[in-house]
């Protein structure tokens, strides 16, 4: 089996990235893009390029094999985030139409990519229907949480439900508050990160009640971010594998109560590809295979 990723937490065995040097270009690409995308700050291209590696080696060490993707002209400064075009499902991949109009051109790069992988397509999400990869937690193997907000919409999370009732999936769509309006971006997965099957890191204050209750219902033991690490990604961590997982530097207080928590934890310095583009190690990287 080449792909699969039904899970969160299982051991990360392929997943996609795409460099800086075929996101970003050169520092004249990321200087006419950053402020039109709403990046907080300007990425320094260098850098970023020196982050990411240190990224992809952390990725290799842990067992995963990396996949990259090549440039393409359909794309900017946002396909960095490669968690978004799609999701990866046992029977195929999904591919998305974001709900940032920008990033419109990454699906259809992502479906090309897959493609030349051998990767089947399941279907797409177009028409009416919006969709993002952030929005998305498997819970289990057959429970996919999705997040209705301003990047996936209701018709997004209807189709979901509609490709994947055949394969005896269970999708719930929770409601995403306004935040910070439209501009902003605020995916289900800013607020939780499955750490192992019955282990989560979640911000509660935005956290909508019957996700909660889920939670709770099925045993899981939640891990809350601290309050100031919210906004320098506190909440956004990647599972290499059960209770083996990946921040971004600087969250001192969350990192300590995931290791209170049985968490073995991993950091890299991501202030140039996660901090000011809003998107963590997460968002950094497609899961392909996690067996």
């Amino acid at each position: 089996m080449t792909f699969g990723c039904q899970s969160m937490v299982a051991p990360l065995r392929r997943v996609i990235v795409k460099s800086p040097e075929v996101a970003f270009r050169n520092q004249s690409f990321i200087d006419s893009q950053w402020k039109q995308l709403n990046f907080v700050d300007r990425p320094d291209y260098e850098k970023a390029i020196n982050e990411h590696e240190a990224l992809t080696e952390i990725l290799r060490s842990a067992g995963a094999e990396v996949l990259s993707l090549d440039f393409d002209r359909r794309t900017g400064l946002d396909s960095i985030y490669t968690h978004d075009p799609g999701i990866i499902t046992d029977a195929g991949a999904i591919l998305f139409q974001t709900g940032k109009e920008l990033r419109r051109g990454e699906g259809p790069a992502m479906e090309d990519a897959l493609r030349d992988w051998g990767i089947g397509i399941l279907g797409r999400i177009d028409g009416k229907g919006t969709a993002e990869g952030g929005d998305m937690v498997w819970l289990d193997k057959r429970t996919l949480l999705v997040g209705h907000g301003f990047r996936t919409n209701a018709a997004g999370v209807a189709a979901l439900h509609s490709m994947l009732n055949p394969f005896e999936i269970s999708v719930f769509g929770f409601h995403l508050p306004y935040w910070q309006g439209p501009g902003d971006v605020l995916h289900l997965m800013s607020l939780i990160s499955l750490l192992d099957e019955d282990l989560a890191v979640v911000y509660r204050p935005i956290m909508a009640v019957p996700l909660y209750e889920l939670l709770v219902a099925r045993g899981i033991k939640m891990v809350d971010v601290a309050e100031e690490e919210f906004n320098t990604l506190g909440c956004n961590v990647l599972a290499l594998g059960p209770r083996d997982v990946l921040m971004v530097e600087g969250n001192p207080v969350t990192r300590s109560r995931l290791q209170e928590a049985g968490c073995k934890v991993r950091e890299f310095s991501g202030k140039e590809i996660a901090y000011k583009g809003s998107g963590g190690p997460t968002c950094l990287t497609r899961p392909l295979l996690r067996a």
